[in-house]
């Protein structure tokens, strides 16, 4: 089998696992649930590339950490949330700026982020270690994509400065 039909092949299941998910897909959900808010940007400065994350509990507080990187965060819901990101290998990423939402979000983006791993691996079970890698690499890389385009937004909210309290 050559290696064009392979492509075509795991394109087509990363496809289906698309469509199964629906409106729960995670970059459906950054568009829809995230970028609808008042949001922050963030540097994660990581290699464009599905990295191995861990959140850690040390004497500092609660840090992910990717690759070799380590990311420090104010709490473990940001880094949940951080995490799912990281996962897919972001360079940067949007923020909410009400920290009550990001445990909501953190909840929701895992969620579809497990979803969307069951489901891959459950259609191509049958399939080679290849080319079960190449369909998950796929829908990665389309999640990665999407997300870049939908943006990150500013380093600092918008904030309403108009302190006037009477109508004119």
């Amino acid at each position: 089998m050559s290696t064009t039909v392979n492509k075509k092949t795991a394109f087509s299941c990363a496809n289906e696992v698309k469509i199964k998910l629906g409106n729960n897909w995670l970059a459906d959900i950054y568009k829809e649930k995230v970028r609808s808010l008042r949001t922050r940007s963030l540097v994660l400065g990581l290699p464009e590339k599905e990295q191995n994350v861990e959140i850690m509990h040390t004497l500092l507080g609660v840090e992910v950490k990717a690759g070799r990187k380590r990311i420090s965060c104010p709490d473990l819901a940001t880094a949940r949330y951080l995490a799912v990101f990281a996962r897919i290998g972001l360079t940067n990423v949007a923020v909410p700026y009400e920290i009550n939402r990001i445990s909501f979000l953190a909840d929701e983006l895992e969620s579809s982020w497990h979803r969307m791993i069951l489901l891959a691996s459950e259609s191509v079970a049958d399939a080679s270690d290849s080319f079960q890698k190449k369909v998950r690499k796929s829908l990665i890389d389309d999640l990665r994509r999407e997300i870049n385009e939908e943006g990150y937004g500013p380093a600092v909210p918008q904030f309403n400065q108009n302190t006037k309290q009477r109508k004119s």
